[in-house]
Formats: C-alpha cells, structure tokens, sequence
C-alpha cells in the first residue's frame, strides 16, 4: 500500500481573504487506508484516460458521519490530502439506523448515488452557482438525469459538528467557505477533475 502523506496544509488570503488551518490531526488512519484503497483505481484511469486531470482528485468517504471533514482534495502526484471539508449527503440515504446509510442511482430517491464522477460544466442555480456531474459508473450513470450537482448551501456548517448536518436531495452539497476553495481548483483545471464517492 502506498504511503499517504498528510501535513498542515495553511494558506493565507489566498481562498477567502482569511486563514484557514488544515488539521492533519483529524484524519484517522482508517480514513487513510480508505483513501490509499481508491487512489490506485483513479489513477489507473487517469493513466487509460488522459483527459482526466493528473494532478487532482476529490474524494467523499460516506463511512464518515456527515457532521466531520468527510469531502478531500487530493494531490494524485505528491500523494498527499491537501483539503478537507464537510459534505451532506441525500435525504433519501438516511435509513433511521445511526450512521448506516442507502445509495441509489434512482430518480427522485433523493439518494446519494456511489461512484465516480467527472465535474462538468458549472451553472447557476436555484443555490448559485453549482457544477453538473457526470456519473461513471453503473451506480452513478443517472447524475445528469438526476441532476445531481455539486454546490454550496446556507445550511451547511464550515467546521466539524459532533451532530449530523442537513441533508440534500441526492447532491454532495458543501459549506460556501469551502466551495469557494475547490471552485478554484475546477476553474482552473484544463481537464476534469474526478469525484469518487464511496463507502
């Protein structure tokens, strides 16, 4: 297994006009080996594919409560975590079990759906602006059609909760502090990012 290395990633007034702290502390090694476990798969991907960005990748591990750091930007060249933040997931994915959750790629289950997406082109919406996602995978192929996307919402607290946070209707739906981080990344990106969603 590859080493994943993790460090206090700090930036300041580059994102937000603000200091943001990344705390390698909150990363637990079963999260690290969870992380390790996915990476060889994108990157073989980006390696058949080349239209997939080489340098970047999302990762939402849905193992993880809804209320800790559970969305990670990673460095697919340096092997390192260098963002995290919290992310909702579907309504319809909640089974009245604490901390089991449903996936469905169905429309109108309000489901997060699992796999891997590519972040597509973004639009404004009812939440502003937001990124369609396009879905890889059998589990995940209705994204479009679902209209699932990937955007901020009001709700959605900055920092870690010993609490679970609100919900979405399907999408991966971020606090506007951390969106506004990893828009700048899609922005800037010539090819497209990969998301992998999994549990």
């Amino acid at each position: 297994m590859k080493t994943l290395g993790l460090f206090l990633f700090m930036t300041v007034g580059v994102f937000t006009g603000s200091k943001h702290y990344f705390n390698k502390e909150s990363i637990t090694s079963v999260e690290i080996e969870r992380i390790n476990s996915r990476i060889d798969d994108i990157k073989n991907m980006i390696d058949t594919d080349h239209k997939y960005n080489t340098k970047i990748a999302f990762l939402v591990d849905m193992r993880v409560p809804s209320g800790k750091n559970r969305f990670f930007v990673y460095d697919l060249q340096k092997n390192e975590v260098i963002d995290q933040g919290l992310v909702a997931h579907g309504s319809g994915s909640e089974t009245g079990v604490k901390g089991i959750l449903k996936f469905s790629n169905t429309p109108n289950s309000n489901c997060t759906a699992l796999g891997k997406y590519t972040i597509e082109k973004c639009y404004k919406g009812m939440f502003g602006k937001a990124y369609k996602l396009n879905g890889l995978d059998e589990t995940n192929n209705n994204a479009l059609k679902r209209a699932i996307v990937l955007h901020y919402y009001s709700a959605v607290p900055y920092g870690e909760q010993d609490y679970y946070i609100s919900n979405s209707h399907g999408c991966p739906m971020v606090n506007e502090q951390f969106f506004k981080r990893i828009e700048k990344i899609i922005d800037g990106s010539k090819s497209k990012i990969i998301l992998d969603i999994y549990y």
